[in-house]
């Protein structure tokens, strides 16, 4: 039981969404607030007939609470734990194993924010070290009793530390007063882990993101099954995973592309890591675009997965513009017969919209396109039922004529 919480009363006929577990209150659903609750503060959601709906973590804007229990719970160290056992069941059982074991991949999501009735949190396990990112102020504030549950699980992670990397994603007037670092523990990076038999140095201290794009383990073990003496494009490659998988499965020549140098001096490095000296892959730390129009060379297998080309509604234009000229060009590049992995990790540009854009590429490229794959995000970045924006992976697998 949880007392003297501040209450948000929403507006009547505006509590539907909320009974139907949807984990967002939006601000113009809220009738009246009682109490003075601050960015970060968790509130008691109620009905307009003040009838108790739901808990969550306050955040004056468009999205006003965040909700993390339907229930009257208290969100202390044994709750957050309930919630990390949950996730860590889900992810043993789609045979995403820990380092205890002996599997051939020990990285994982370990927490999908809304996915795992945690909005507005993010925590990715590598071998042991479990990198978390709090994206609302509320589960920043609640790092230190999440800290707590996760060392509960040390035997069943092989806990070696747990590194917070929150002052990115936190919003920027506090984020100016949050400093990266360990919460416990500690460990040396870059940091090898295993993800289908293959080697990845992993840097969250540095690196994009908590350290390595977890979410395209999948479709990197699908392009292998299409890349056996292919020439093969990885664009926007960051630390090379597609060019890794595609060089174990005999691709004749791989070549990887992104506008940093670091990223590109990570591509390498685990391309040397898993293959010591590899003379058919070449990288190059050029803008794509550029490399594409300047580039006479076609490619029998391609990848484009662009960074999110839009994070909100008012840029959404702009974004299907510029993935309608990227995969324009791609696809020109393309040799007869040839093959595009094509991506976009946008969660304002929907699964129809991008589909529909690629179409417009397709178009305007004057080549004829055949659907292989419809793709998507693993097993361990789960789409809450009733909160279908998490899903925000897209990928399209076309053959070219």
């Amino acid at each position: 039981m949880i007392l003297n919480l501040p209450q948000i009363f929403l507006k009547p006929n505006r509590d539907e969404a909320v009974r139907r577990f949807h984990p967002w209150v939006f601000s113009g659903a809220i009738g009246r607030v009682q109490g003075k609750p601050q960015d970060g503060d968790v509130v008691e959601v109620c009905d307009a007939r003040g009838n108790f709906l739901a808990v969550g973590h306050y955040h004056e804007g468009n999205i006003a609470v965040k909700l993390f229990s339907f229930e009257k719970k208290e969100p202390n160290v044994g709750f957050w734990l309930e919630k990390l056992q949950k996730a860590l069941t889900i992810r043993q059982s789609v045979v995403l194993k820990t380092a205890s074991s002996d599997a051939a991949t020990n990285c994982f999501r370990l927490i999908h924010g809304e996915g795992d009735g945690m909005p507005g949190l993010i925590a990715d396990y590598y071998d042991g070290v479990v990198v978390l990112q709090a994206h609302s102020i509320g589960m920043y504030r609640a790092l230190p009793q999440i800290t707590d549950a996760l060392v509960q699980l040390t035997d069943e992670l092989s806990l070696k530390a747990i590194y917070n990397k929150s002052h990115e994603t936190l919003p920027d007037q506090y984020a100016q007063n949050v400093q990266n670092g360990y919460l416990w523990g500690s460990c040396t990076v870059p940091h090898p882990v295993q993800e289908n038999g293959h080697t990845f140095l992993i840097n969250w201290e540095t690196g994009q993101k908590t350290g390595f794009f977890l979410d395209q383990r999948d479709n990197r073990a699908l392009l292998a099954r299409y890349a056996a003496g292919k020439t093969v494009l990885n664009a926007f490659c960051y630390s090379g995973g597609f060019s890794i998988y595609a060089l174990a499965a005999q691709a004749a020549t791989v070549d990887s592309v992104d506008v940093s140098k670091k990223a590109i001096e990570l591509t390498d490095q685990n391309v040397t890591t898993n293959f010591g000296e590899a003379p058919t892959h070449q990288s190059y730390a050029e803008d794509v675009m550029k490399f594409l129009k300047e580039t006479t060379g076609t490619y029998d297998l391609m990848v484009l997965d662009p960074p999110a080309f839009a994070k909100s509604m008012s840029a959404r234009h702009r974004a299907v513009q510029g993935y309608k000229r990227l995969n324009a060009e791609g696809i020109k590049h393309l040799k007869p017969n040839g093959i595009l992995f094509t991506f976009s990790c946008s969660q304002v540009v929907d699964r129809e919209l991008f589909h529909n854009t690629v179409v417009a590429a397709a178009i305007e490229a004057g080549r004829q396109v055949r659907v292989l794959h419809q793709l998507t995000q693993p097993a361990d970045h789960p789409v809450n039922f009733f909160h279908p924006e998490g899903s925000y992976l897209k990928g399209l697998v076309l053959w070219v004529e």
